[in-house]
């Protein structure tokens, strides 16, 4: 089989199309999918570069990705749920599992995989797993009640997006802050645009319940929140000292098919909008490297076999 893969850290030059590489076979509670998409992140172009601040499992060569769209090739023993020809999509950990989705056939735990969203292409399937399942747990974690206030920083970012989705289908009342170009998609979500500012804490019209800082703007946001909020970071090593009674929790999204099915189904329904920005192939990885580090990308680079 093919995959993307890189041999050495460096500039997107450093990404190659690895050929014949052995198909992997599925084990005991496993299947294989054949890849339909996957999609490229913002932490794939850290890791390729050597930037990456925590250490990596294995040596290289890696081939990253993390979401996966596609078709159930395979079944390993234990598996009852799926069947060969399933139309699925699912979140690999690549970096803990070294498998990778940016390949033409992937093994996952049958448990990482749901099925497909009817009728949904699959380059806008593979949209939602991994910045999908960041967003639901990052509400998860705050458990806040309807009409609790939120503040969502990168609002109009592929998880901030997802975030003011499910914050709108959960009947919070939220606030985006995005930049100027983003107004119009972030108040079709259901929230209230706050602009950016070099000073955000100045600009709020006012406290929230909770923030979720997916723009990185770190603990003065902290000043923002009601004494007994919540605050979620975007990585563990983000994550503020608790004050006031504040709960702090920091994003380290896990696979969870169960909770994919749901987001799935919320798909379905309508209430989570999927977002494209580009489809790469794999022979142009190094070009949508250099696309999505170009920045203002709004919606997912999807890398296709």
């Amino acid at each position: 089989m093919r995959a993307v893969s890189y041999s050495q850290f460096g500039e997107p030059e450093v990404l190659y199309v690895a050929a014949d590489l052995p198909v992997p076979e599925p084990g005991p509670g496993q299947v294989r999918v054949r890849v339909a998409a996957s999609v490229l992140h913002p932490v794939d172009l850290m890791i390729r570069a050597g930037r990456f601040p925590a250490p990596l499992p294995t040596e290289l060569p890696y081939t990253p990705g993390w979401d996966v769209a596609g078709t159930v090739d395979a079944v390993g023993p234990s598996v009852d749920d799926l069947t060969a020809g399933d139309d699925v999509i699912g979140f690999s950990p690549w970096i803990r599992t070294t498998v990778g989705t940016h390949a033409e056939y992937v093994v996952l735990e049958a448990a990482w995989l749901t099925s497909a969203p009817a009728g949904i292409p699959a380059t806008e399937a593979a949209t939602l797993p991994t910045n999908g399942l960041a967003a639901a747990q990052a509400l998860d974690l705050l458990a806040l009640p309807a009409g609790s206030s939120l503040l969502v920083t990168g609002a109009a970012g592929q998880v901030g997006g997802f975030t003011l989705a499910l914050a709108r289908a959960a009947g919070l009342h939220a606030t985006a802050l995005a930049g100027p170009g983003d107004r119009e998609f972030v108040e079709s979500q259901g929230a209230v645009f706050m602009p950016r500012s070099d000073d955000p804490v100045a600009a709020a019209p006012h406290l929230f319940d909770a923030v979720v800082d997916l723009a990185v703007i770190g603990p003065s946001l902290m000043e923002l929140v009601k004494d007994g909020g919540g605050y979620v970071a975007a990585s563990p090593p983000l994550r503020p000292d608790p004050v006031r009674g504040i709960r702090t929790f920091a994003l380290d999204v896990l696979p969870d098919g169960s909770r994919l099915s749901d987001l799935v189904q919320q798909v379905e329904h309508g209430d989570i909008p999927l977002r494209v920005a580009a489809e790469y192939s794999f022979a142009d990885a190094a070009a949508a490297h250099t696309r999505l580090a170009q920045g203002g990308v709004r919606g997912a680079v999807v890398v296709v076999p």
